[in-house]
């Protein structure tokens, strides 16, 4: 279902059209893009591991697939994806040896919508094409976006830089695990490096951290090193 631009808050038509987004969104465009980056081995460690990946993000849906590859050769690769209200992660190693398989349980949902939210400067015609998205503002710099019902409903705060753009991302309560207990902790995403790219202001720098006892630890950083859009 087409949700027209119409019926949002005045703030989020501003913000799509500030991003480059035409009135409506492109609905049919799936998002498509690469990553270079270092993710740490696990919370607390000194260790980082570097990573290439490969995403694809739904306008009109909440959906998405991530796949990366880490380690030597790239020999533990990675899936983490959500489609048709299910939610995905999975690590194998060689490309057929499981090493994790992650429960599909309402907190691992609950985690992959908030991923979803978080990245949409990625996918900013999700921004005005994706119905199930609900939306307030909360200030003059911050918009409050929520998808889902019941214990797996998910909501971020995106706050705004001095551009309107989308600065950072904030879950207060983003589950870590996906079984009991869920751990759920304050969430946090940061984009930089904006640029004009095929009619679209886009981020080409991002982090994500979590913030654990008062105190931020970066786990992820990353760089697009290619992005587009297809029907």
């Amino acid at each position: 279902m087409h949700c027209s631009a119409d019926d949002l808050p005045a703030a989020v038509r501003d913000l799509g059209m500030r991003l480059g987004v035409p009135p409506g969104g492109s609905e049919e465009a799936i998002v498509t893009l690469t990553q270079a980056g270092h993710m740490k081995r696990q919370l607390g460690s000194p260790s980082w591991m570097a990573f290439t990946a490969r995403q694809t993000i739904a306008p009109t849906t909440c959906a998405f697939e991530w796949r990366a590859r880490f380690g030597p050769l790239g020999s533990i690769s990675v899936c983490d994806a959500l489609a048709d209200g299910q939610a995905r992660l999975d690590v194998m190693a060689l490309g057929f040896i499981p090493l994790a398989r992650t429960a599909p349980t309402a907190a691992l949902l609950r985690g992959e919508r908030m991923r979803y939210l978080a990245e949409l400067a990625w996918a900013p015609d999700a921004i005005l094409a994706n119905a199930d998205l609900r939306w307030r503002g909360d200030g003059p710099d911050r918009l409050v976006v929520r998808t889902g019902d019941g214990p797996a409903a998910a909501e971020i705060t995106m706050t705004l830089d001095g551009d309107g753009r989308i600065a950072s991302t904030f879950a207060a309560d983003r589950p870590r695990a996906a079984v009991e207990p869920t751990l759920p902790t304050p969430w946090r995403g940061r984009f930089s490096d904006y640029r004009l790219h095929l009619g679209r202001w886009l981020p080409f720098a991002g982090e994500v951290a979590w913030v654990i006892d008062g105190r931020e630890e970066v786990y992820w950083r990353g760089a697009l090193t290619s992005w587009s859009m297809a029907a």
